[in-house]
C-alpha cells in the first residue's frame, strides 16, 4: 500500500473534507433531531445529499489523512495488497497492459448481457434465473449443507490440533497489525451492511413463519425461541466458516509455498506454484471477480433502499427518482477513496470506526430495549443453538430449508473468494489457530450478540403489540428495508438510534465495498503486477455501475440469485482446498515442533501444581 506521508494535495483534500463534514453536520444534526423545525422547507433529495455529504466527508477525511507506518520494519512495498501510484494517462494503458484480458473482460461481458436481457425481457430473464437457481440449490442442497458442517469441523481441528500451531511466514515473522485491528478488518470486510439490513428483520420472519425443524405455531411463545435460534444459526459459526476454509488455504500456500495472492492459489497442491498461470486458475479467479462484483453490488442496491427508506421515514419526504443515483454515487465516491488510499489508511480506519459504532449501537439498544426479555430469551436460544447445531446442520427437508438455509450457505460461499483472500493477506505472522479463531469464533460471537439483542428487541415489540413491524413491512410490499425504522422509533432515544442506524448502514457498506474493489483489482491484474490507483477506481466505478443498473433497470433478486449460483462451485472448491491443505500440512508439518492447544494446557498443569503444592521449608524436616 502507499505509505507516503501526506503531500500538499492530500492535506488540502483532508481539510476540504473536514470543512464539508463540519458544515453539513450542523444542518443534518439539527434537521434530524428536530424534524419539526425543518418541515417541508427542503425536499427529500436535498436531505439525502446533505446526509451523504455528512457521512461521506467524515469517512473521506479518515481515508485522506496521512498515516505513520504500523511498524518501522514493515515496508509498503512488501505488502501483498500494495497499490501502484500512476498518472491519469496511465489508467487507459493499464487496462491493456496490467489486466488479464479474460479476468477483466468476461465479468464485464456477463454483466452487460444480463442487464441487456433484464431491460429487454425482464419477465423471461427473472424466470430463467430463478428457475436455474432453484434447481441448483435444490439439487446441491445436501452438498452445501454437508460442506458447511465439514467446514465447521475443519476449523475446530485447526483450533485444537497441532496444525493450528503453524505460524504463517515462519516463527520470526510478526503480525503487521495489533489483534483488535486484525479483528476489525476481518469482521467488517466479511459482513457488510447485511447485518444491519437483516438484524431487525430475520427473526421476525422466522417468528411469522417458523422453521419446520422446530414444528411450533406461528406467532407463539415457542416461535420466539425458534426464530432466535435460526437467526444465530444463519449468521453464526457455519456462515463464517465458509470464509475460513477458503482464506486459510490461500494464506498457507501464499506464505509457506510462495504462491501469489490469488483465490486460485487454493489449487497449489494440485497444479504447483508454477502451474497457477493455467486456464483452470484463470477460471477460478474470473469466477471470483464475478461473484465479488455481483454480491457486493447487489448489497449496495439493497441497502440503498434501506437508507432511502430511513430518509423518507425520518423527514416524511420521498427522495424521488434521483435518490438511488445520489446514494450509489455518494457511497461509491467514499469507498473508492478509501480503497485507493490503501489498507493502512482508509480501509483500516473506517473498519475501526465501524466496530466502535457497531458496539455503541448494540450497547445503547440493550440499555433502552427490553432487557428482561433479552436476558430471559438469549441464554435459552444460545443453549438451543448449541444443542441442536448438528441436527439443524443436517436437516434438509422441505422448501423452507432451501429458501433459507441452503440459500444462505450459497450466499456466504459466494462472498468467500474476496473475504477469504483478504483474510489471507492480513494473516501473515499469525498462527493458523488464531486465524481460525478470529474468522469463525470471534466474528460469530459479535454477530450472535447483535442478533440476540436486535432480534430479541424486534420480537419483543412485535409479540407484545407495541409496534407491528410486520405490518409496516407488508405496507411496503414485503420489503425488509423498512423494518428497523418503526422498531427503533418505538424505543426511548429513538432519534439517536435512528441516526446511528443510518450511520451503520453507510460504514458497513463502505468497509466491504472498499475491500471488494481492491480485491477485484488485484484478481484482474496480471500475476506479479500490483493494481494502480486508476485501475482500482475503475473497478470501484464498475461495481457502482452494476449496483445502479440494479436499481434503475431492476432485477436485484435475479442478480443476487446469479451471485448465489457462484457459491455452489466455490463450496466444491472449498472441499478441494481443504483436502489439498490437509495433504500439505501432513507432508510439510509432520515432525515439526507444533503443539496442540490441549497439549499446551496439559503441559502447564505440572507447573501449576508444583507452584501450589510446594511445602514451606519448615515442614520439610
Amino acid at each position: 500500500m502507499s505509505a507516503t506521508d501526506g503531500t500538499g494535495s492530500q492535506q488540502m483534500l483532508a481539510s476540504a473534507l473536514l470543512m464539508a463534514f463540519v458544515g453539513s453536520g450542523g444542518v443534518v444534526l439539527v434537521g434530524f433531531f428536530f424534524p419539526s423545525f425543518v418541515g417541508q422547507a427542503l425536499g427529500g433529495q436535498t436531505w439525502l445529499v446533505l446526509a451523504l455529504v455528512f457521512f461521506g466527508s467524515g469517512l473521506g477525511y479518515l481515508a485522506a489523512l496521512p498515516y505513520e507506518r504500523i511498524r518501522p520494519d514493515v515496508s509498503s512495498e512488501s505488502s501483498l495488497l500494495r497499490i501502484r501510484r500512476g498518472s491519469v494517462r496511465a489508467v487507459l494503458s493499464d487496462l491493456v497492459s496490467v489486466h488479464d484480458p479474460v479476468t477483466l473482460g468476461l465479468p464485464i461481458l456477463v454483466f452487460t448481457l444480463y442487464f441487456g436481457f433484464q431491460f429487454t425481457f425482464p419477465g423471461t430473464t427473472a424466470a430463467v434465473v430463478d428457475g436455474l437457481t432453484n434447481s441448483v440449490l435444490r439439487g446441491l442442497g445436501p452438498v452445501l449443507l454437508g460442506t458447511v458442517l465439514l467446514s465447521v469441523g475443519y476449523c475446530a481441528v485447526l483450533l485444537f490440533s497441532a496444525w493450528g500451531d503453524v505460524k504463517l511466514g515462519g516463527e520470526d515473522v510478526e503480525p503487521t497489525y495489533t489483534y483488535p485491528t486484525y479483528f476489525a478488518l476481518v469482521f467488517t470486510a466479511g459482513i457488510a451492511a447485511g447485518i444491519v439490513f437483516w438484524g431487525p428483520a430475520e427473526a421476525l420472519f422466522h417468528y411469522r413463519q417458523p422453521p419446520p425443524y422446530f414444528d411450533v405455531a406461528a406467532g407463539s411463545e415457542a416461535a420466539i425461541g425458534a426464530a432466535l435460534v435460526y437467526a444465530l444459526f444463519h449468521w453464526g459459526i457455519s456462515a463464517w466458516s465458509a470464509y475460513a476454509v477458503v482464506g486459510i488455504p490461500i494464506a498457507y500456500f501464499v506464505f509457506e509455498r510462495g504462491a501469489p495472492l490469488r483465490v486460485s492459489s487454493i489449487l497449489t497442491p494440485f497444479l504447483g506454484v508454477d502451474g497457477l498461470d493455467s486456464s483452470w486458475s484463470r477460471l477460478v479467479d474470473t469466477l471470483a471477480v464475478f461473484a465479488t462484483i455481483g454480491g457486493v453490488a447487489t448489497s449496495i442496491a439493497l441497502v440503498s433502499q434501506q437508507f432511502l427508506a430511513g430518509v423518507e421515514y425520518q423527514w416524511g419526504v420521498p427522495p424521488g427518482g434521483l435518490g438511488p443515483v445520489l446514494f450509489v454515487g455518494g457511497i461509491a465516491a467514499v469507498y473508492v477513496l478509501s480503497a485507493v488510499s490503501g489498507l493502512h489508511r482508509g480501509i483500516r480506519r473506517i473498519a475501526g470506526l465501524t466496530v466502535v459504532l457497531f458496539g455503541l449501537f448494540a450497547l445503547l439498544l440493550l440499555v433502552v430495549g427490553p432487557r428482561a426479555f433479552i436476558a430471559e430469551r438469549a441464554p435459552a436460544a444460545l443453549g438451543a443453538y448449541v444443542v441442536n447445531f448438528v441436527p439443524m446442520s443436517l436437516y434438509a427437508t422441505g422448501s423452507w430449508v432451501t429458501e433459507w438455509t441452503v440459500w444462505n450457505w450459497a450466499w456466504w460461499f459466494s462472498w468467500a473468494p474476496f473475504a477469504g483472500m483478504f483474510l489471507a493477506a492480513l494473516s501473515r505472522g499469525r498462527r493458523l489457530r488464531t486465524v481460525a479463531f478470529t474468522s469463525v469464533v470471534a466474528t460469530s460471537a459479535a454477530t450472535g450478540v447483535w442478533f440476540l439483542v436486535f432480534g430479541g428487541t424486534s420480537l419483543s415489540i412485535q409479540h407484545t403489540g407495541r409496534t407491528d413491524v410486520l405490518a409496516a413491512i407488508a405496507e411496503r410490499g414485503g420489503s425488509e428495508a423498512v423494518a428497523g425504522f418503526p422498531l427503533l422509533s418505538a424505543l426511548p432515544l429513538g432519534d439517536l438510534l435512528l441516526f446511528l442506524f443510518l450511520a451503520l448502514i453507510v460504514v458497513f457498506m463502505v468497509t466491504s465495498a472498499d475491500t471488494s474493489t481492491l480485491i477485484a483489482a488485484i484478481l484482474a491484474s496480471r500475476r506479479g503486477v500490483a493494481p494502480s490507483r486508476g485501475s482500482i477506481a475503475i473497478w470501484g466505478a464498475f461495481q457502482a455501475a452494476v449496483a445502479l443498473a440494479v436499481l434503475l433497470v431492476g432485477g436485484a433478486e435475479s442478480l443476487q440469485a446469479l451471485a448465489v449460483l457462484t457459491g455452489a462451485p466455490f463450496a466444491i472448491l472449498a472441499l478441494l482446498s481443504l483436502s489439498g491443505l490437509s495433504l500439505a500440512l501432513y507432508r510439510e508439518e509432520r515432525g515439526q515442533d507444533h503443539t496442540s492447544i490441549v497439549r499446551q494446557a496439559f503441559d502447564r498443569l505440572p507447573e501449576i501444581q508444583t507452584h501450589h503444592d510446594v511445602e514451606p521449608p519448615d515442614r520439610k524436616q
